[in-house]
């Protein structure tokens, strides 16, 4: 490292007798900096150590490097560096989406001119914001007292702190318009009860700034004026955070909106902001420090964010997601029994819907009868489903496959409270998981023994009323031969109906939300037409009743149009897209078995068994693992002990099994060193 550094501060001093710097030899500085390995503190830590004894024994190096660097930034336009890099646009998250997809296609037109571009000539590799990210602060320390040993360089000194004095006015500016935006006062009315602290933070601010203005008009000369104290401002920025987080808190009473999850970003990356720059032109070499290695991970980092999708919709999605999966959460504990009451109850509340969901089997056999163009094809099988589904919720069914998408929700809301020892809490998720899995059986159990006889009733009946089979004996084999694992796409499109399953969940989870932020049920109750046609009470009831129910009843709704419409997609696209669920292959079993040309064998019997058995497994796995990752990273929750949990689950499955399948006299409860 040695030559090659002194051979960058040669040209370095050469350059500085120059009017226009050479940008590329900041970029041979970092690559002596660079570790091959980002992720390696252990290296990242020896070349900086390496890199400062280099530069203590080299005679002005120090007074060299503050030269270059200082005059290299003054060089470029600074302000949108420090206002825009690294935080959201104002215009809107549906504008933002649409100009970071179109930038893919067309890229942007790039300003050599801006400061923005020399940070992605210098950190031009992805990985560089790791290892910047894993940089101690003691190197840090060391390397920030390098730049800053020498007085000389004044001016330059003074143009770079008046940059971040005008990124900070601009900042100010666009947090008080945040403050006063209409979105804010719907979501925390108190707002509007006294002065906004957005506003009165922008009046601290320009003080400090007219302030920090004259002083620094002294910086040539000795001054006896002390550096203003940015004290108040930081307190009143401290008042807008609070309010930030109040109106987050409120949103699990009153939801969100896309627009709003879109303020609340931009407002936290503005104040994150406006505090940083002002901790690096303040006096205080501590937090000087710590607020100048944060600006450069954050700046780099954003060079590469700034226009990618991806992080646009992570950063975005994350508060709704949270809402929606709360929702589902507290919609998924209802569906986790823990005693034999409940144990039966969903029994009988499966059995229900198994009665219904083999009239909806028949139904869409006896449709598949009509000759009918794709799409109204589509229509009618939709419609089936949707009503059908929705039909269940008003009688409060339970069809099995609704339940993972639902606890898996639950048990990702348990594992982010979860407190205590971290064997106490696999202890606490263990137990959990075993409740679940039991009360998915006894609901799968409750559809399948249900869909089954009654299937074989009505197509019992239909022979004996009409005078001819439900099914044809060529139906029949091929309803028989789509459950065939083997030799079908079976387990692929049972994979699909789970994605639909997913996706069902987080619609209903949506609508909740939506009903709540949006006040369907009170907007309802105040309709005039409906009031004059149902008379208020009623409305009061049907209200009440849509507000608590909405995600539900659309989540299944679009749930039954996903699995109509499915296979018709997959004609018009040429693919073999189809769905296979559970509880219809059962009924469809039964048909295929009772219609069937001569006597089934036992092994077509058993094959056709098995995948049943099969796309329920499918089903529930896929549902269940899109929809915990999902509200794991809306948590931002991470489990890393799977291996114990899972050890710990598969100690109790070989120790008493019967907990899966059947309730315990007492609740359930985990040896927590059972494991051990």
């Amino acid at each position: 490292m040695h030559a090659e550094l002194q051979n960058v501060l040669s040209k370095m001093q050469i350059q500085t007798e120059m009017e226009h710097l050479d940008p590329q030899l900041m970029l041979q500085l970092v690559e002596c900096l660079r570790p091959q390995d980002p992720n390696d503190r252990q290296e990242i830590h020896q070349k900086i150590q390496n890199f400062i004894q280099n530069i203590l024994i080299t005679p002005t190096a120090t007074e060299i490097l503050q030269c270059f660097a200082l005059r290299l930034l003054n060089q470029y336009k600074q302000v949108s560096l420090y206002t825009e890099s690294g935080i959201l646009s104002s215009e809107g998250f549906n504008t933002q989406l649409l100009q970071r997809i179109g930038a893919h296609f067309l890229p942007l037109l790039k300003d050599k001119t801006e400061l923005k571009e020399l940070v992605g000539l210098v950190f031009y590799r992805k990985t560089d914001q790791t290892w910047l990210e894993n940089i101690s602060s003691e190197d840090w320390q060391g390397i920030l007292r390098l730049f800053a040993q020498s007085n000389a360089n004044q001016e330059q000194k003074h143009n770079l702190r008046m940059q971040m004095i005008h990124a900070i006015m601009v900042l100010s500016y666009r947090i008080s318009s945040i403050g006063l935006h209409p979105e804010f006062s719907h979501a925390y009315p108190k707002i509007d009860e006294y002065e906004s602290p957005f506003l009165i933070q922008n009046r601290e601010i320009i003080e400090y700034i007219e302030l920090y203005k004259k002083y620094e008009a002294q910086y040539d000369i000795a001054s006896v004026m002390p550096l203003p104290d940015p004290g108040q401002a930081l307190v009143m920025l401290d008042q807008c955070r609070d309010i930030l987080l109040r109106v987050k808190r409120s949103t699990k009473r009153s939801g969100v909106s896309l627009s709003l999850t879109y303020l609340l970003v931009l407002l936290e990356q503005c104040l994150q902001r406006i505090e940083t720059l002002l901790h690096v032109v303040s006096d205080q070499q501590q937090s000087q420090q710590i607020a100048i290695m944060a600006l450069l991970r954050n700046l780099t980092s954003a060079y590469y964010d700034d226009q990618s999708v991806r992080a646009l919709l992570a950063t975005n999605t994350e508060l709704i997601a949270l809402q929606v999966t709360e929702n589902a959460s507290r919609t998924g504990e209802h569906y986790v029994s823990t005693d034999k009451q409940g144990f039966f109850k969903m029994y009988r509340s499966a059995a229900g819907a198994g009665v219904i969901i083999a009239t909806m089997a028949t139904l869409k056999v006896l449709a598949a009868r009509i000759s009918m163009a794709p799409l109204m094809q589509a229509f009618v099988y939709s419609m089936n489903y949707s009503l059908g589904f929705v039909l269940i919720h008003f009688l409060h069914f339970t069809v099995a496959t609704k339940q993972p998408a639902m606890t898996a929700a639950a048990l990702a809301s348990t594992i982010q409270h979860s407190k205590g020892s971290k064997t106490a809490q696999m202890a606490e998720l263990a137990t959990l998981i075993i409740n679940i899995m039991r009360t998915q059986f006894i609901a799968i159990v409750g559809n399948i023994s249900i869909a089954i006889p009654v299937a074989a009733l009505i197509s019992t009946l239909w022979l004996h009323g009409m005078g001819e089979a439900l099914v044809s004996p060529s139906k029949a084999n091929h309803l028989l031969h789509d459950l065939n694992p083997f030799t079908s796409l079976a387990i692929p499109h049972a994979a699909i109906a789970g994605v639909c399953l997913f996706l069902s969940g987080l619609i209903a989870g949506y609508y909740d939300n939506l009903a709540v932020y949006r006040k369907i049920g009170a907007r309802l109750q105040a309709h005039p037409g409906l009031r004059n046609m149902l008379g208020q009470t009623r409305l009061d009831r049907m209200s009440h009743y849509i507000e608590r129910n909405l995600g539900a009843i659309m989540g299944n709704f679009l749930f039954g149009i996903m699995l109509g419409s499915m296979g018709t997609l997959g004609f018009i696209l040429g693919l073999p897209l189809d769905i296979r669920h559970i509880a219809f292959a059962s009924a469809n079993l039964m048909q295929g078995l009772l219609n069937i040309e001569g006597t089934p064998d036992i092994g077509l019997i058993f094959v056709s068994f098995l995948g049943v058995l099969l796309i329920g497994v499918t089903n529930l796995f896929v549902s269940f693992s899109l929809t915990i990752f999902v509200a794991l990273r809306a948590r931002r929750v991470r489990l890393k002990d799977w291996k114990s949990l899972f050890k710990l689950i598969l100690i109790h499955f070989f120790t008493r099994p019967i907990d899966f399948f059947w309730p315990p006299k007492q609740p359930l409860k985990i040896d927590e060193q059972a494991k051990n």
